[in-house]
Parts: C-alpha cells; sequence; structure tokens
C-alpha cells in the first residue's frame, strides 16, 4: 500500500526566523520528519503552496480536492494548518472519493521545541490505512469525522462539535 501525503503549509511546516522573531514558510520540514518518523509503508509526497489556512481561499481547496481525486493512493493524509481545517474538510467529505482522507496539522510548528507535529503526522498515517473511506481529522490522538468536528482556539483543542 503506497500512502499519499499532501503538504499545504499549516503551523505545522512553519520556520521561525530568528532575525526578525517571525514564523514564515521556506522548504517543507515534511521529507526530514520523514525520515525521522522511519515508516516503512512507501510514502508518496506531494507538496503543494505552503500556506497559513487562514490565508486559504475556495481555489486553494479546490486545489486540495484536485489532488486527492488524482492520487492513485486509497489513503491520503493531508498536512493542514489547524485554524481552517475543518471548512477544507467540508469541501472534501461531500466530494465521497472513495479514499481515506485524513487531514493533520498541529498547533506549534514541527521546528521548535515540543512541538506535535511528528505525533500528528505519525499517527494521522497510521488511522489513514485502518480507517473506512471517508474523510476525518486527526489531531493529538482522536479521530473526528470531516462534519463533527471544530477547533477550541481557547483550548487550542480539537472537540466534536
Amino acid at each position: 500500500m503506497t500512502l499519499r501525503i499532501l503538504a499545504t503549509g499549516g503551523t505545522f511546516d512553519k520556520h521561525y526566523n530568528e532575525l526578525n522573531g517571525t514564523l514564515g514558510f521556506a522548504d517543507s520540514h515534511v521529507p526530514a520528519l520523514l525520515e525521522r518518523c522511519r515508516l516503512t509503508v512507501d510514502v508518496a509526497l506531494e507538496q503543494l503552496p505552503l500556506m497559513d489556512s487562514l490565508d486559504m481561499v475556495d481555489a486553494d481547496r479546490e486545489r486540495i480536492l484536485a489532488a486527492c481525486r488524482d492520487a492513485s493512493e486509497k489513503a491520503i493524509v493531508i498536512i493542514h494548518g489547524t485554524d481552517t481545517m475543518p471548512q477544507t474538510a467540508a469541501v472534501l467529505g461531500p466530494a465521497n472519493l472513495g479514499q481515506t482522507i485524513v487531514l493533520t496539522g498541529a498547533m506549534i510548528p514541527y521546528a521548535i521545541a515540543n512541538s506535535d507535529a511528528m505525533f500528528n503526522l505519525g499517527f494521522a498515517c497510521g488511522v489513514a490505512q485502518t480507517l473506512a473511506p471517508g474523510v476525518y481529522v486527526a489531531m493529538n490522538g482522536k479521530i473526528f469525522a470531516w462534519d463533527n468536528v471544530q477547533k477550541n482556539k481557547a483550548a487550542g483543542v480539537f472537540q466534536p462539535l
């Protein structure tokens, strides 16, 4: 089985600029992270334009949908910003693509100490291979159906609606 990973950015893939103290995008961390994870399944990595999910517009979500439609793999993990992850899931869910699509992200960038990125990616890769076809959000050890998830910004967690 080959697993497809779509990297779209989000906090997960942000870099810290020590000159001005900001977070932004450069090269994706995902190739190095996959090496560290030592996955033993075949992985096809596809990098879409990296962006903060707050900057995503309908065309960006359509690009993600098209990438899923074009994928031959039955299991897809999408690395996505957490702020609008449910909105992207709401575009993918009704499309009924017949694949298992799992969105995940991070509250702390991979490059910063105590990040949840590596755990969330590993968890998402595991459940993408075992869940029934459909669209899910997998964050911090929990799995949510695409139409029953929200980010609780005050608590910094995902929860059912």
